[in-house]
């Protein structure tokens, strides 16, 4: 059994206890994370449950208590008893549930009456619970997930793991819990800087049109809600990977009153003064020197086993002296952005990839072929399921709308080497109607169709000869590298699956900085925009990671590491 050191501290009794949401935060908070029964069973709620499992860790996983698998003809059966606190029931308010993520579809009852229904692992979504609750509550939850056995969305999740492919999980995997609300309360806050005009574009959402006053740098302004407003920023300081300045504000709107925050950068592809085409952070080029993210834990899956454990990755990647994460295939918990946004780290955000069984001519063989393929196929991209793309669609917008306002987030990734992509300029087009202010790698690694704002490659098992883009695109190095070294006793089994296999710290080190010093850092002044070392932690069977899976051993030496960064960055 392989636990990191949070997963062997974890205090049962106080499990993920902190705010899930941090850009609309309210006092009313009740965590429901913890004991909870559970069975595996059929559609029909069961007579008996089989035991306890601990919440928000998925069954499949060491943290849970329980290690079983939910097969695909089975139902997972959640039920918690729970007394509302004194402050929560008052016939005045409305009480919302809140799910961070279940994977894959859920039914939520309280009190015998169904409450909530949601398609899709990855997104949060809430429940008015207000005509259901009583002092003393039954909730229950019935989850059904497939895996890879259908076309919604799945990741790196396969019901056999092996290689790049992961443990599947199943169930609630994200906080739950609840808070009151008053009648009309915020539902959404959209904040978009605007580093030109010195402004923060500022929408509040709400149930009905009212009046509300924001609280920013000391002064009230007056706007209402539903209608977006542009607050001043004179002398604003600019938000940095190397400066992540953050500006805290709090909305009052009737009995609601919500705190936020937000950063203020921009960031865009524009031509540099050699009329190459670039990422640009607040107006000025900026080379995204990153890592690959899985967000994978030995002992929780999905769900990392503490708000400490978020903070250790996102912290140790700074210290390597990186300044971006690509996180792969997943969402996180919205403190994961959070803490990004304190500590100073991009993120790119992939989309998370799903439809039927994947073809290797389609997914692997352009590795080796260079050759892309039009993704209107939609059964050479196993996409023949209207249900499942337009569940793709559903969690696009979802995707983009609980995100968007996160400062860290700078570029969007709607798919990844042909998994499940189609009709990726339509993709594109729906993203940029909910978000015009981030630029698009409309397909990272193969499959290009000759849109968006990027040119971008995989390259392993090859040296990388840079091009520039013949559509004049910014050119992007999205993954590369994958050099692995097994270190014993942090591995979970006895597998090792890399790209290229070093046997110590110093051979490892020797054959990436020797990657680094001839093809990469000679091509950055010729116009490559962005790297993407794959990875940031070893994940099963990968032991290409910078870091342990465990999270114990960090495999490189952070002086070294950050010397070579400090030059990656001075190439620009």
């Amino acid at each position: 059994m392989l636990k990191t050191p949070w997963g062997e501290k974890l205090d049962r009794g106080n499990i993920l206890s902190e705010y899930p949401r941090p850009q609309l935060e309210r006092s009313s908070y009740f965590n429901l994370n913890g004991r909870w029964q559970y069975a595996f069973a059929g559609d029909a709620e069961p007579a008996t449950y089989d035991g306890t499992i601990i919440v928000p860790f998925s069954p499949e996983s060491l943290l849970s208590d329980v290690g079983r698998n939910l097969r695909s003809d089975q139902t997972l059966w959640y039920r918690l008893e729970f007394t509302m606190p004194p402050s929560f029931y008052d016939p005045s308010q409305r009480l919302l549930l809140h799910f961070g993520a279940v994977d894959q579809e859920a039914w939520v009852y309280l009190n015998g009456a169904e409450v909530a229904h949601h398609i899709g692992g990855y997104t949060a979504f809430t429940a008015d619970v207000t005509s259901a609750i009583q002092h003393d509550n039954v909730l229950i939850v019935r989850v059904k997930d497939e895996t890879d056995q259908n076309s919604l969305s799945r990741g790196k999740q396969k019901t056999k793991r092996g290689g790049i492919w992961y443990t599947p999980q199943s169930g609630i995997w994200q906080t739950v819990w609840m808070e009151a609300v008053p009648t009309n309360y915020i539902t959404e806050l959209l904040i978009i800087p605007h580093i030109d005009t010195a402004e923060v574009a500022l929408t509040v959402f709400s149930c009905e049109q009212a009046p509300c006053i924001v609280n920013l740098c000391g002064r009230d302004f007056d706007l209402t809600s539903n209608q977006p407003s542009l607050l001043p920023m004179p002398d604003f300081k600019p938000w940095t990977p190397e400066t992540p300045h953050l500006y805290d504000f709090t909305v009052t709107m009737g009995q609601d009153h919500v705190h936020s925050y937000f950063g203020m950068r921009s960031v865009c592809v524009a031509q540099d003064s050699s009329g190459i085409k670039r990422l640009f952070l607040n107006g000025k080029p900026y080379f995204h020197n990153g890592l690959l993210d899985q967000g994978y834990w030995p002992d929780g899956l999905y769900t990392a086993p503490s708000d400490e454990a978020l903070i250790f990755d996102i912290q140790t990647a700074k210290d390597l002296g990186f300044n971006m994460l690509r996180k792969h295939i997943k969402i996180e918990p919205m403190r994961w952005y959070y803490h990004c946004d304190r500590i100073g780290m991009l993120v790119w955000q992939d989309m998370v990839s799903g439809g039927g069984a994947y073809r290797p001519t389609t997914i692997s063989m352009p590795l080796v072929t260079g050759l892309h393929q039009k993704d209107s196929h939609y059964r050479r991209f196993a996409r023949q399921d209207p249900a499942g793309r337009d569940a793709y669609y559903r969690e696009l917008d979802e995707t983009v709308i609980q995100l968007r306002s996160a400062t860290s987030l700078v570029l969007w990734v709607p798919f990844n080497e042909g998994w499940g992509q189609f009709d990726s300029k339509l993709a594109c087009e729906k993203i940029l109607a909910l978000d015009p202010t981030r630029p698009i790698d409309h397909a990272s690694g193969w499959h290009d169709q000759g849109i968006g704002d990027l040119k971008s490659l995989h390259v392993y098992f090859r040296a990388y000869k840079f091009k520039p883009d013949r559509l004049g695109r910014a050119v992007v190095l999205s993954e590369f590298g994958g050099y692995n070294l097994y270190i014993d006793g942090h591995t979970l089994d006895a597998t090792d699956f890399g790209y290229k296999k070093l046997q110590s710290k110093d051979a490892l080190w020797n054959a990436y900085s020797a990657l680094f010093e001839r093809e990469i850092i000679p091509v950055i002044p010729l116009g490559l925009a962005a790297t993407v070392y794959t990875q940031l932690t070893d994940v099963e069977d990968e032991l290409n990671g910078l870091i342990t899976y465990d999270r114990r051993v960090v495999k490189f030496s952070k002086k070294k590491m950050r010397a070579l960064n400090k030059r990656m960055q001075s190439a620009l």
